[in-house]
């Protein structure tokens, strides 16, 4: 069960040619992401004790302030406020005595050093080999993570102690010497949430008997002190409660992630929803263990330990997000034969476990069972689907390169200045786009939201301030053409209409189609083109957040007419069902001029026709016409539109160098499949 070569190849990461240069930048990284730790605990620290008195560690101050459960004489399950089990009620009874505000701080503080601890012994036992240089990067990006996970965060911010069966299990797994005290540690950490029991079946099936046999006595022993100790409560909560079911809130609130809540949530229940959890689970945890057996043979004991966890969570009676980070630590599993398909699986668990679900998927009723049990389906997928490679694989270590393009090299010897950019000159994986691009979109509506202080009444005077000195500006250069185009237009009925319909229906559906038919047709131009406008689309969001600004149709007095949306009251503008969820006053730069001139100048870089390119610049044209005719943008919001798309070319060209020059036919490296005869590996 043992990690093979845990020492890694120390050598690996500066071979005989490596340079003293390589080495200080791999310092200068590794100096740089402890700086990034310690700024997210700094951060965490912060949101956590700054929250006002009774909203911040709430489950804590339940069970062990003055009037908390754990101060009643009567039973910890009197109400569903205790989910612990009776064990975790015994040991935290201590800390009934400890002062409030101190305990507080020492809570949140302690909170965070298991945290560190855990990060670094998953990094530790990372499935080898790994490079030196992966060795050193691997605990301070663990670490990182963790602290970015909505479990983690939840944890900290409620007081829950749902790191610890964690910590434990991997210290079982992976610190401690000795077989027996491997099993102590796993009993004690499955006394306080029974489901990790799962993993005594795989220390049993991977030859660890003493480990198994230990950690069953040790749960046995600390669930027999804790019902000599609280009889009352041992039987509500083992026999009345089954284990949990119910403790906590409903267990078919969206917040339980697991196959009982999923089922109550569809509207099963009874005898019916009983009996199919119960073969369900039973499926789910014979696949997932088998799977998590032939894991830890292969040398790959996190991931094994990971998908046990996984199901875990699936067959727990209910799995609140605190206890969820098993599938945050599925990630090291190594999924695709190919390059662009490697960083698939580990990014989209890292969204799911960091990022709300409504980040990532849109706002529509057909995708609400989705949404509500993304966590719940990654786990699922990581314990029963997912194909992870075998060490043995040829592509475990050497995944299969296609390249679509060829480096350009550059005149200036500091471009790129991330040289590793340069290289990538794959097919990225469509399922990673898809997600990036849709958080992507999910940020910017919130930044651009929050740019006003969460609603639009909370910008509207500074934006009526800025709008009229931008009107001063273009009044000074001779520029302000706003209101003879508005008016011009509305007077032509059919004119209006165009206008209308240009600007309310081609500003996403013209960028979408464009990266679609680079993704499809020029990959390596595919990279290119949207780093070029995820750059200027960041850097739009600076200047929402630092200057808010009123369309001409929100100026009141200077007699504009909203074209789409009508005649507004000034006071309380009304734009449609999207009144309270955007940002009106997002005006500067202009990102329906700046995302369509971006398609514009990649249609006529890259369009092979001329009429083609021609046909391109048609559309910044309209759309710049329309903006101004429906006076939703000022002239000067357009030049700061193209401004920071030019921005956005330069970043792209100044970190990943030239655009590179497309190959006639993709560069496909075959790996041959090795002799299994001679590169099995022992078990």
């Amino acid at each position: 069960m043992a990690n093979v070569e845990h020492s890694g190849r120390p050598d690996e990461a500066f071979p005989a040619g490596a340079t003293e240069t390589a080495k200080a930048r791999l310092r200068v990284v590794l100096a740089a992401l402890w700086l990034v730790v310690a700024v997210l605990a700094v951060r965490q620290v912060a949101v956590v004790l700054r929250s006002p008195k009774g909203e911040r560690l709430t489950d804590l101050e339940t069970w062990v302030a003055p009037g908390g459960v754990l101060h009643v004489n009567g039973s910890l399950y009197d109400s569903t406020r205790f989910t612990g089990t009776p064990f975790g009620g015994l040991v935290l009874k201590p800390l009934t005595r400890a002062a409030e505000q101190a305990l507080g701080w020492g809570w949140t503080f302690g909170t965070l050093l298991l945290v560190v601890a855990l990060g670094l012994v998953a990094a530790r036992a990372l499935p080898q080999p790994v490079s030196r240089r992966t060795a050193l990067l691997a605990a301070p990006v663990a670490i990182s993570l963790l602290m970015l996970s909505l479990p983690v965060r939840n944890a900290l911010y409620l007081g829950q102690t749902s790191i610890i069966p964690v910590l434990l299990v991997l210290l079982g797994c992976f610190t401690v010497r000795g077989e027996r005290t491997s099993g102590v540690l796993i009993g004690v950490a499955a006394a306080l949430q029974p489901t990790v029991l799962l993993f005594a079946p795989l220390l049993w099936l991977t030859d660890r008997r003493r480990a198994t046999a230990s950690a069953g006595v040790t749960f046995a022993a600390c669930t027999v002190l804790a019902w000599a100790a609280m009889p009352h409560d041992s039987y509500t909560y083992w026999v009345h409660h089954l284990a949990g079911v119910g403790l906590g809130g409903r267990a078919d609130d969206l917040a339980n992630q697991s196959l009982h809540g999923v089922l109550l949530r569809i509207g099963l229940t009874g005898p019916l929803e009983i009996t199919l959890f119960l073969l369900l689970g039973a499926a789910v945890a014979a696949l997932g263990l088998s799977r998590a057996v032939r894991y830890a043979r292969d040398g790959q004991l996190l991931l094994a330990v990971a998908v046990t966890g996984c199901v875990a969570v699936l067959v727990s009676p209910t799995t609140w997000q605190h206890q969820l980070l098993w599938v945050l630590l599925a990630m090291v599993g190594r999924v695709g034969r190919r390059a662009s398909d490697r960083f698939v699986w580990p990014v989209a668990v890292i969204l799911v476990m960091t990022l709300p679900a409504k980040m990532m998927l849109p706002n529509m009723p057909a995708l609400y069972p989705l949404r509500d049990n993304v966590v719940l389906l990654a786990a699922l997928a990581a314990a029963c689907a997912v194909p992870f490679l075998s060490r043995t694989s040829p592509y475990y270590q050497t995944p299969i390169p296609t390249e679509y393009a060829r480096p350009v090299p550059t005149r200036f010897r500091r471009v790129p200045l991330l040289p590793f950019l340069r290289r990538v000159l794959t097919r990225p994986n469509l399922l990673l786009e898809l997600l990036l691009i849709r958080v992507g979109y999910s940020a910017y509506q919130q930044v651009r939201l929050a740019a006003n202080g969460g609603s639009n009444e909370g910008a509207r005077a500074t934006a009526e301030v800025h709008g009229e000195q931008v009107h001063a500006i273009e009044q000074f250069l001779f520029i302000d053409i706003e209101h003879w185009v508005n008016h011009a237009v509305v007077n032509v009925d059919w004119l209006r209409a165009f206008f209308d319909f240009y600007y309310t229906s081609f500003h996403f559906g013209v960028p979408l189609s464009v990266l679609g038919v680079l993704y499809v047709r020029r990959p390596s131009d595919y990279r290119w083109a949207r780093s070029a406008l995820g750059f200027a689309t960041i850097l739009a969001l600076v200047g929402f957040w630092l200057y808010p600004l009123a369309p001409p149709r929100l100026m009141p007095g200077l007699g504009f007419i909203d074209t789409v949306h009508g005649v507004q009251d000034f006071s309380k503008p009304d734009y449609g069902t999207l009144t309270a969820l955007t940002n009106q006053y997002a005006a500067m730069p202009s990102l329906h001029f700046g995302w369509s001139l971006w398609c514009g100048l990649v249609i006529a870089i890259l369009a092979p026709k001329w009429w083609m390119k021609a046909f391109g610049l048609l559309h910044p044209l309209f759309t710049v016409s329309a903006i101004v005719a429906t006076a939703n943008h000022w002239v000067l919001d357009a030049v700061g539109g193209g401004a920071v798309v030019g921005a956005g070319f330069a970043l792209t060209y100044l970190l990943q160098g030239p655009r590179p020059r497309p190959l006639a036919e993709p560069a496909e490296v075959s790996i041959a499949e090795p002799d299994p005869a001679k590169d099995r590996t022992p078990s």
